[in-house]
């Protein structure tokens, strides 16, 4: 067996269809994820790996976010579309700077592995020249069909050329490849002069592998992992499998999920032991949830911090920069964004906390408002340690309630409240002896006068 260190991973990201929208192809996410991010981070990473993304012409979108997930990612422009293999010579620089391997994936697969990744390039150790990635189809109609005699590819055949026998044939081509680095220049060079349209396709590197002597060898894996997407529909069928996953992989950690079918979970989602998440749960990209934390039914969580023993919901918002300490308490109708709420912190029901920090133990009560937006810009609540904030309560940014003060219900606090002071806000209270009389009797008369 050959050792094999170095690897050049080509990734094209070339737009194939825009499926409706304004957004790039391999942009769309995937349980909170781009597409592209989800291959990315399959693709080999470390020592002696190097990447090469190849994007189309104005498409500078899609190389930031390569570069953002990959800073060590050389960006390569595609400008015409001549198939796939001429996509990956648009990387031609740095296919010829040398690699025990040449590793070719597409950024529009997000369900592929990293395990897939190292299998497909195991044949390379033992002398292939050319490993391809296939997958048995349920329904095969449009796919390349491999042709295998002795355990070897002899072709890669299209749909439309395929004789009626080839059709029958259920293994198909997922156009993922591996080429061993020190003929797979030569092979690529070779494809566009085999073509008489002038197009470079990956599929004819079989024949031109078995043309120059050498071998080309099939890896199988599922259908689902190499589900590539072109439309919105097949988006929501990628997001069906990657949320079976990522449920199955909660499961299998030891986190209860009452109706694990109705939670939905982002890719970077992490959990402590003995969590609990109830039917109706939605978990988008940056959550972590600490040991023993429940999420009750219908709460929607979003980069957000979760501490031990936390409960959060029914019916909670957690928008982003949100923190929970060890035992706090968000309640039913709560929405919370960049607020730091400590530990033992209770807000039970119908509360707006925003751009705030709330010591530990304090009580805020149902229908309190920090107010932190002017129309201009956005301004801090700060709440001291085990304070007290009645209900219906407005907090009117920038302002800092003390340690252990005591806010009236139905305050609109505009001023600091000093430590262990009682602020209560309230205009006087007018009570008029048989008004309510006088006014249904006033209504009546206008109403039959009409």
């Amino acid at each position: 067996m050959t050792i094999r260190s170095s690897l050049t991973v080509v990734l094209a990201a070339g737009e194939g269809t825009r499926m409706r929208s304004q957004l790039a192809k391999v942009l769309h996410p995937v349980a909170g994820q781009s597409l592209l991010s989800h291959v990315l981070r399959a693709a080999p990473n470390g020592a002696g790996a190097s990447l090469a993304v190849v994007v189309g012409p104005d498409h500078q979108a899609v190389a930031d976010e390569a570069k953002q997930l990959r800073p060590d990612a050389s960006i390569f422009i595609q400008h015409e579309r001549l198939g796939t293999a001429h996509a990956v010579l648009a990387a031609r620089e740095a296919i010829v700077r040398g690699a025990d391997d040449l590793l070719v994936a597409f950024g529009d697969t997000p369900l592929i592995s990293a395990e897939t990744f190292e299998r497909l390039r195991a044949p390379l150790r033992e002398g292939a020249a050319l490993a391809v990635l296939g997958f048995r189809a349920a329904n095969p109609a449009g796919y390349g069909r491999l042709l295998i005699e002795g355990g070897r590819v002899m072709a890669i055949r299209e749909h439309g050329d395929a004789s009626a026998e080839e059709r029958k044939i259920d293994l198909c081509n997922a156009g993922v490849m591996a080429f061993a680095g020190e003929t797979a220049l030569g092979i690529l060079d070779k494809i566009g002069k085999a073509n008489s349209k002038g197009e470079h396709y990956l599929v004819d590197a079989v024949a031109i592998v078995r043309s120059m002597g050498l071998e080309a060898v099939v890896i199988e894996t599922s259908e689902d992992e190499v589900r590539g997407i072109n439309t919105k529909a097949q988006l929501a069928e990628a997001e069906a499998v990657m949320q079976a996953r990522l449920r199955k992989a909660a499961l299998d950690a030891g986190v209860t999920m009452i109706a694990p079918e109705t939670v939905f979970l982002a890719a970077d989602t992490t959990f402590g032991s003995d969590v609990t998440i109830e039917p109706f749960v939605v978990i988008g990209p940056g959550v972590s949830i600490a040991d023993r934390a429940v999420i009750h039914s219908f709460s929607h969580l979003v980069q957000a911090s979760i501490g031990k023993e936390a409960s959060v919901g029914p019916y909670a918002r957690l928008r982003p920069g949100t923190s929970l300490g060890d035992g706090a308490r968000i309640g039913n109708f709560v929405e919370t964004k960049a607020a730091r709420l400590e530990a033992g912190v209770k807000v039970n029901h119908l509360s707006y906390i925003g751009d705030a920090e709330v010591g530990a133990s304090t009580n805020i009560g149902a229908g309190t408002i920090t107010c932190n937006y002017d129309g201009f810009s956005k301004h801090k609540t700060m709440i001291g340690k085990g304070a007290f904030v009645g209900t219906n309560s407005s907090l009117v940014a920038p302002v800092a309630i003390g340690n252990g003060a005591y806010i009236g219900s139905g305050s609109v606090i505009t001023k600091d409240v000093p430590d262990d002071a009682m602020a209560v806000e309230r205009s006087p209270q007018s009570i008029r002896e048989g008004g309510a009389t006088r006014y249904r009797e006033m209504k009546m008369k206008n109403k039959k006068g009409a």
